[in-house]
């Protein structure tokens, strides 16, 4: 699929999706590794290096509802920024790319971003909803979690997100050439894997205690168990995971394949 990814002419861009601890950004530097090998200019994004500092969340959840001002969900990011960052690199710009700490909740100065160099010939961007569609109307009506219980009872928040997903989200996602999705086998797993990703920043005094990342979990339940369902028809590559993040299976269909073809299914070596 890397292959098929780097489209003749201009920059590819390989998107990579998953829910939150699955592996993703490990899988993306081992590719930019083997670009960067092969002598190969590459560059990698992660959607969440597109953040909205707290600043700018804090006004969302006054304007729009209170649950914005937490980073992660669709309405939280800066689409545009995005945007402009891969037409640059479509131009053949060396492109300066934001960097997100997410212990300190804000994007990194400037002068600690890393650079894209010129004449980038694939782009990395990896991250938890990428490549995500919105969900019907209807599917917004029941509640999935207490955070949807308790602190969005009349849909609000809900609508908003999908709303923004619906729109620049789109924009982005549609420039993605080809795109691998790391599927949790459930939701359940999701909680241990991302409690694995907070203990670096809890040593370090910075990260959540179990009932803050128990809530903000939630934030990204209703679109996590959205692609579980409908990202393995549409990925390029399917990746199966079990609850160890092992591969499990793996499936990849063909270029000009409408879907993923089941006779293509073989497990992971």
């Amino acid at each position: 699929m890397l292959a098929q990814a780097k489209t003749r002419g201009r920059m590819a861009v390989l998107g990579i999706a998953g829910a939150q601890g699955s592996g993703k950004s490990t899988l993306a530097r081992a590719l930019k590794q083997r670009m960067d090998e092969a002598g190969e200019a590459s560059a990698l994004l992660s959607i969440d290096d597109l953040y909205l500092g707290p600043a700018t969340r804090a006004a969302l959840a006054q304007a729009v509802h209170p649950l914005l001002r937490t980073r992660g969900v669709p309405g939280t990011h800066d689409v545009a920024l995005g945007l402009d960052l891969i037409a640059a690199l479509e131009r053949g710009d060396a492109v300066p790319l934001p960097r997100f700490d997410k212990g300190a909740d804000d994007r990194l100065p400037a002068d600690q971003w890393d650079r894209a160099p010129a004449g980038t010939r694939l782009l990395l961007l990896e991250g938890w909803c990428v490549g995500a569609r919105p969900q019907p109307e209807e599917a917004l009506a029941a509640p999935v979690n207490a955070l949807e219980r308790q602190e969005d009872a009349d849909g609000r928040w809900r609508r908003f997100v999908n709303a923004a997903l619906a729109g620049s989200y789109q924009a982005l996602f549609a420039r993605i050439d080809r795109i691998a999705f790391l599927a949790a086998p459930d939701f359940d797993v999701v909680a241990r894997w991302r409690g694995e990703q907070e203990a670096p920043l809890r040593a370090a005094g910075r990260g959540m205690d179990d009932p803050a990342l128990a809530r903000f979990i939630q934030h990204y339940e209703r679109i996590t168990r959205h692609m579980l369902a409908d990202m393995p028809a549409r990925a390029d590559m399917l990746i199966q995971l079990d609850a160890e993040r092992q591969v499990v299976a793996v499936r990849e269909r063909a270029a000009t394949s409408p879907v993923p073809p089941h006779d293509r299914d073989r497990p992971a070596r």
